[in-house]
Parts: C-alpha cells; sequence; structure tokens
C-alpha cells in the first residue's frame, strides 16, 4: 500500500511538529535532571531517596525522548531522500494506521514484531 500525496504531507506536517515540540520537552525536563543534594540538613533522607528515585524517572523519560528525537529527524531525511513509508529491514511499504499513530517508526509492524521478539 503507497501513500497518497495527502497522507505524506499530513504526516511531514506531524514530523515537523513533533521536531519542534521534543526538544522544548527537552529542555522543560532539564531542571528536573540536575543531580539531587547529598546535604541531608536540608532534606531528610526517605525525602532524599524519592528525589532520587524522581530524578531517576526524569532521567529515563529524557533518553526517550532524545531516542524519538533522533527517529523525528531520520524520518524527515527519509523524506528529503524519498525513502519515508519504506521498512528500513524488508523494504515493504508501513501501513499509514503505524505511520499515523507512530510517524517516526522506521519499520513495518512485522519486522518491529520480530525485533522485539529477539
Amino acid at each position: 500500500m503507497v501513500l497518497t500525496e495527502a497522507e505524506l504531507a499530513e504526516l511531514r506536517l506531524a514530523l515537523e511538529a513533533l521536531a519542534r515540540e521534543l526538544p522544548e520537552a527537552l529542555a522543560s525536563s532539564s531542571a528536573a535532571a540536575r543531580p539531587v543534594e547529598l546535604d541531608q540538613s536540608s532534606v531528610g533522607r526517605v525525602s532524599r531517596i524519592d528525589a532520587i528515585q524522581q530524578q531517576k524517572m526524569v532521567e529515563a523519560g529524557r533518553h526517550a525522548l532524545q531516542a524519538r528525537l533522533q527517529l523525528v529527524r531520520s524520518a524527515l531525511s527519509r523524506f528529503e531522500d524519498g525513502d519515508f513509508g519504506a521498512c528500513a529491514i524488508c523494504g515493504e511499504s508501513i501501513g499509514y494506521a503505524r505511520l499515523s499513530a507512530r510517524p517516526e517508526t522506521p519499520l513495518c509492524l512485522e519486522c518491529q514484531e520480530r525485533r522485539e521478539r529477539r
């Protein structure tokens, strides 16, 4: 199934929006990812452990955002190369429904499932 021009235009707009939004999300989360202070006189031990746990969760979220931003940039590059919408492994068309949900995905559903089983 080949994507129509309208579908391609819609997906490109979605990718461009993500390319603007993801760096903003990374910037807004940078303060929360700062190291937790070691001064236990100002923060109790339990509160400090909770703060460290929250910091780790923010760091994991930031890593996910960075990975997604990289995929978005790669997808925009594939647009420029004329390869957008083709699976990076098998070369088959990626379905519009899948691309609508995750326009940055480089893999068709079948190849993604095979990769996840490994």
